[in-house]
């Protein structure tokens, strides 16, 4: 998620990069740029990738995301992407080996049980972890809010905004992306991502799909029926659709009527600052709140359905993701 600018200085929003306080470390080393919150245990815990937005950097909603899980008894990896000192200045060809790369050094963490791996992102972030979980089988559980159900160009916004160029590559090699209908700076990002939706795209929209059916991890899809960023629920149900017609792991999607891009993550009160721009995203105060307050604990119940140690041997890992998706309706 980010917060757009006032139309003058539209394109250039400040990209925060918070530290992680008392309770976490910060990664700066193996190409990794991060914050690091250890579960408060001395026991073996869950690790979770943590990925933000088109904002970049380390910003706030990931933080208290974070702390949030840390809370709950997870070590979250807070992972930069870009916008940060030390990685791309620009959304444009990340590569996902980035994220593996972010797995390989969580999984060595001496609180993080390696056969219990989960990723998480929001907007964008939610694009980058759906394509990431289709390269790797080892993940538990995938939870993206308001998600998108094809790979879309990147952004830079030293240069205004809009990019020609892939948001991801693999191996070198641009990950097939959706081209922007337009990217009007006084009307905002609505008109950037509707090319879904045109029959006429089509074609582009097919190529650039994101192949859930080649995930195993269960997956909770989060979205609020009022967004005008993207079309976030719509996209959301395709990847379900998606799934279940070829063979992929489960998907839940959890919508709400009254809320847009505002509605991921921990609850907020309906009086806090948060929402002073929520005409930006879509919803009113009290449906983003509300679907804030009934979706967070869905998605912990989730998580911790669906990284549990097995019970025993006859305990396999399709029976864990029913039990998470029953833990997320």
């Amino acid at each position: 998620m980010f917060q757009l600018a006032a139309p003058h200085d539209y394109g250039s929003p400040k990209a925060e990069v918070l530290a992680p306080g008392p309770t976490g470390l910060r990664v700066n080393e193996a190409n990794l740029v991060g914050n690091y919150f250890p579960a408060q245990t001395t026991k073996k815990s869950p690790g979770i990738i943590l990925l933000g937005g088109s904002e970049g950097g380390l910003g706030r909603a990931t933080l208290d995301i974070a702390l949030a899980l840390q809370r709950e008894g997870f070590s979250v990896l807070q992972l930069a992407y870009f916008g940060a000192p030390g990685t791309s200045k620009a959304l444009e060809r990340i590569p996902l080996e980035l994220f593996d790369r972010g797995f390989e050094w969580l999984a060595t963490q001496p609180r993080v049980d390696a056969n219990r791996l989960a990723l998480m992102g929001g907007s964008k972030g939610a694009e980058a972890a759906l394509l990431v979980a289709t390269r790797r089988p080892d993940l538990r559980a995938v939870v993206a809010g308001m998600p998108s159900s094809v790979a879309w160009n990147g952004i830079d916004w030293t240069k205004g905004g809009a990019s020609s160029l892939a948001s991801w590559t693999t191996e070198g090699r641009d990950v097939s992306t959706m081209p922007f209908a337009s990217w009007d700076p006084v009307e905002g990002v609505i008109s950037v991502y509707r090319s879904v939706e045109d029959p006429n795209q089509k074609d582009a929209a097919a190529r650039a799909a994101i192949p859930i059916e080649q995930a195993q991890a269960a997956t909770l899809l989060v979205c609020g029926e009022a967004e005008t960023m993207w079309p976030a629920c719509p996209m959301a149900r395709n990847i379900q659709v998606r799934s279940q017609t070829r063979g992929g792991p489960p998907v839940t999607v959890l919508a709400y009527a009254d809320a847009g891009h505002l509605l991921f993550g921990p609850p907020i009160p309906k009086d806090a600052s948060f929402y002073a721009n929520l005409g930006q995203y879509g919803g009113s105060v009290e449906g983003n709140a509300a679907a804030r307050a009934d979706s967070w604990p869905r998605v912990l119940a989730f998580l911790k359905a669906n990284t549990q140690p097995p019970r025993n041997t006859g305990d396999t890992e399709e029976s864990e993701g029913a039990r998470g998706q029953k833990a997320a309706d």
